[in-house]
């Protein structure tokens, strides 16, 4: 239920499961304004590419290896994203707006149908399903489903309908976004200004789009109005003091923000489970609210499909609850790093970024944002305890990618259920991806790959009954 881009890509990656899927949108057209999230990591990218979408965003989208950060106007640093040998670079900037429109034509060639202008209004849960009503044009209906997943954002009517609570509080300051189309001599980067001149004591991000669109994020005061600012000039002062009183921009698209911190009481009631922002919302610094969800999404589509035990969807709370509770401290910390309540923490704030520029101690304590990676599972019916060692991939964590001896890529091999991984000849002819030696895998193990990219388990290649294991998990034979 929610034909956002957390909704449509559950249902592609359902219906690629070999799921019978409908997705339910309460909206009668799609909304695609504005850019709403635009920094898409790295995995979420090789979510899409399972998904037949990910190689088109990424090669629409603006690359982005570099995050520069400043202080009243001079740069204090700028963190180079390690650079690496996977498909993906670790970031690309492209409107989720856009992304929708792709993933709904996937979802159109997957024959994954769209329901458009259905309200859920209540739903009633027993052993064997979900009974679901809808409020339509024509009236109310009601459709029986296996599972109900709740896609459709912060104000989510299937978890109200769940009867989950949603804990968390807002943030007093508001947020302005802009989006202009300009050509402009910034740096295709993230630029990221603590109490520059143009917007003093407060904090502004800016961001490259496609097409020559820039994206401004101003924190402003609470009693901020958006379209105050935009009918009385504001708006245009604020423009025009980041971009030059005579550099020509077109608005493409502005709207207000307050940024809230939530969790939802469980990810999981029955069958009725929840994603994306129905389940957790943060602030966007650091890119973790999409990306969290798209992440939600992989992790729950084979889960529901393998018609698995309640134990292995229970998992899904589990290991996405964790990842969220991990993404909601780190953007809590950023939040108190750039709105600090109190006259002690806005002084150590304004002490932490004037130190910055000469000690790395004090320039390891800035944080405008603490950028998106994949979260770590623990063990569970599902992930294995792994092995010890810092040169060996730790289980739950997301497969390395490597290059395969034939040409492409492991990732590339990834995603339509259990894999084997081996550096090297497999073992007791057990179908296996053959990864290049020398890289992370190893020479002596074999990695069980889990559907969403995650490794689950690993044997010795002389463990002969570990290598059995794997192989039933795998759904093969030794």
């Amino acid at each position: 239920m929610g034909a956002g881009a957390v909704g449509l890509t559950l249902a592609g990656r359902l219906a690629q499961h070999g799921a019978r899927v409908t997705l339910f949108e309460a909206e009668p057209q799609p909304r695609r304004i504005g850019s709403r999230a635009i920094c898409m990591q790295r995995e979420t990218l090789e979510i899409w590419a399972r998904l037949g979408v990910g190689e088109r965003v990424a090669e629409r989208g603006i690359q982005w290896r570099v995050g520069r950060t400043y202080y009243r106007g001079r740069q204090l640093f700028e963190t180079r994203l390690p650079a690496s040998d996977e498909h993906f670079p670790p970031f690309v900037n492209i409107s989720q707006s856009e992304v929708e429109e792709l993933l709904e034509t996937r979802l159109a060639q997957l024959q994954v149908p769209i329901r458009r202008g259905h309200r859920l209004t209540s739903l009633v849960q027993d052993e064997s399903g979900v009974d679901a009503t809808f409020e339509t044009d024509a009236g109310p209906v009601t459709q029986r489903f296996d599972h109900l997943v709740g896609t459709d954002g912060a104000h989510s009517s299937v978890r109200h309908a769940a009867g989950l609570a949603f804990d968390g509080y807002t943030f007093d300051d508001r947020f302005l976004i802009a989006d202009i189309r300009a050509e402009l001599p910034f740096s295709n980067e993230r630029h990221f200004h603590f109490d520059p001149p143009w917007n003093p004591g407060r904090q502004v991000l800016i961001h490259p789009q496609p097409d020559g669109v820039w994206r401004i994020d101003w924190q402003v005061p609470p009693e901020t109005d958006a379209d105050a600012e935009r009918e009385g000039g504001g708006l245009d002062r604020r423009i025009r003091q980041v971009i030059g009183a005579s550099t020509p921009y077109e608005l493409v698209w502005m709207t207000g923000y307050r940024f809230s911190q939530r969790l939802a009481a469980a990810l999981r009631s029955g069958r009725v489970f929840l994603a994306g922002d129905a389940a957790h919302v943060m602030s966007p610094f650091g890119a973790r609210g999409l990306n969290s969800g798209v992440a939600d999404a992989e992790n729950l589509a084979w889960k529901l499909a393998s018609s698995g035990s309640d134990a292995l969807l229970g998992t899904y709370d589990t290991e996405r609850g964790a990842a969220a509770v991990e993404n909601l401290a780190a953007t809590a910390a950023t939040m108190r790093f750039m709105a600090p309540h109190g006259p002690l923490r806005r002084v150590w704030r304004n002490l932490v970024l004037s130190m910055a520029p000469r000690s790395t101690w004090f320039r390891a304590r800035v944080n405008s944002g603490r950028l998106a990676e994949p979260a770590g599972y623990g063990p569970s019916t599902v992930i294995a305890p792994g092995p010890d060692g810092a040169a060996l991939p730790r289980h739950g964590t997301v497969a390395p990618d490597a290059a395969l001896p034939s040409g492409g890529r492991l990732r590339e091999r990834l995603g339509d259920g259990y894999a084997f991984v081996v550096a090297g000849p497999p073992p007791h002819s057990i179908d296996a991806v053959v990864v290049s030696p020398g890289g992370r895998y190893g020479t002596d193990r074999a990695w069980l790959v889990r559907p969403d990219g995650y490794l689950a388990d690993s044997a010795a290649l002389t463990d002969l009954a570990g290598i059995e294991r794997l192989a039933r998990s795998a759904g093969n034979s030794s």
